[in-house]
């Protein structure tokens, strides 16, 4: 099995380590650490990273690593997993999205170890972490006061990470570009296929979209040959979005929502109402295209030119996605079931 070193710790296999990667100072001689838990099994097989809260308010992904730690049923067989909970230490602190020097770390990438704060930050992610691996998984949220339905990001026209993709398990897939500074656009350009993973709201957590990403990085690893546990593939596949775009307010207002995430609508139904604190109507907001809603700001405040629904755009039957996602939320939130352990999740799936 080849060498891994991480902040200057080896990990060895048939190991398991929890690192403090020491990060970049601050002007109150405040040391920084990036947390960072290596599992790995004496078999070799691939090494894989799954990372959390590169946007310091997105904090879904880092309650989705702390339940897969704990899971008592989990075993790694073969292979290296990385997890890193936090990987923006300084935006959880301060519960921003970006780097105290007001960068977001995801436009960032690949950074340098002599550049701004936040591309040294970057800079140390890939070097220390994505040079290992050869898969990996970037758990997001919608950001402030904005609710993304779980999805899948990633660049679908690559047949293995399309394969992968599907086998996370979430209904909708989105064929994404690569942005330029992201982790994403990095890691694929040092050969690492990684998946995308939005789901839930910033500074809160979603007890659906954390559960649907512990099955999600449960089932890639089962695929990838690094766990004994059962791949249990669903028995409808994921769609596949090749379009997406965002609805927006012609005029400021206070908000009357009529519909939610993973709602079905068709061109000119009535999305939102916008209206005057008085109660008069200024606009009925309206879906430019058919499709499903796969994001929405929660604020029932709007300024004119925000960001309001986010439609994606289907070739397949949508009443069909529509009915996946139902069956996403009965499988992992059963009404019948009080029991939120991750235990009990594992078993359900």
């Amino acid at each position: 099995m080849k060498k891994i070193v991480i902040g200057g710790y080896e990990i060895k296999p048939g190991t398991t380590q929890q690192i403090d990667m020491p990060m970049v100072r601050l002007y109150t001689d405040t040391d920084i650490s990036m947390p960072i838990h290596v599992v790995r099994a004496r078999k070799d097989g691939p090494t894989v990273f799954v990372s959390a809260a590169v946007h310091g308010d997105e904090i879904n992904g880092i309650e989705i690593i702390r339940r897969l730690i704990q899971l008592k049923s989990f075993r790694l067989t073969a292979g290296t997993l990385i997890l890193v909970p936090i990987v923006n230490v300084y935006g959880v602190l301060s519960q921003s999205r970006y780097m105290p020097d007001r960068r977001d770390l995801n436009r960032s990438f690949p950074g340098s170890s002599k550049g701004s704060l936040a591309g040294r930050v970057a800079d140390k992610f890939l070097s220390e972490i994505v040079q290992h691996c050869q898969y990996g998984i970037d758990l997001h949220t919608g950001a402030i006061h904005r609710s993304n339905l779980p999805q899948i990001r990633a660049n679908l026209e690559c047949d293995e990470t399309k394969v992968l993709a599907e086998v996370f398990g979430v209904p909708v897939l989105l064929n994404a570009n690569l942005r330029d500074g992201s982790l994403r656009q990095s890691a694929v350009e040092s050969d690492t296929k990684i998946l995308l993973y939005e789901a839930g709201q910033a500074l809160r957590f979603d007890e659906l979209s954390i559960r649907a990403g512990l099955r999600g990085i449960l089932q890639v690893l089962s695929h990838l040959g690094m766990t004994k546990r059962k791949e249990i593939r669903s028995k409808s596949l994921p769609f596949i979005a090749n379009a997406s775009s965002w609805v927006r307010a012609s005029t400021s207002g206070i908000v009357t929502s009529l519909r939610n995430l993973g709602d079905l609508v068709e061109k000119g139904d009535a999305l939102a109402k916008i209206g005057s604190p008085f109660g008069e109507v200024f606009e009925t907001l309206v879906a430019s295209r058919s499709g499903i809603i796969i994001g929405k700001q929660n604020i029932p405040l709007v300024q004119e030119g925000d960001a309001m629904f986010h439609v994606a755009f289907f070739t397949e039957e949508e009443a069909d996605i529509v009915d996946n996602i139902q069956t996403m939320s009965d499988t992992l939130l059963p009404s019948s079931s009080p029991d939120r352990s991750s235990e009990n999740i594992v078993k359900a799936i």
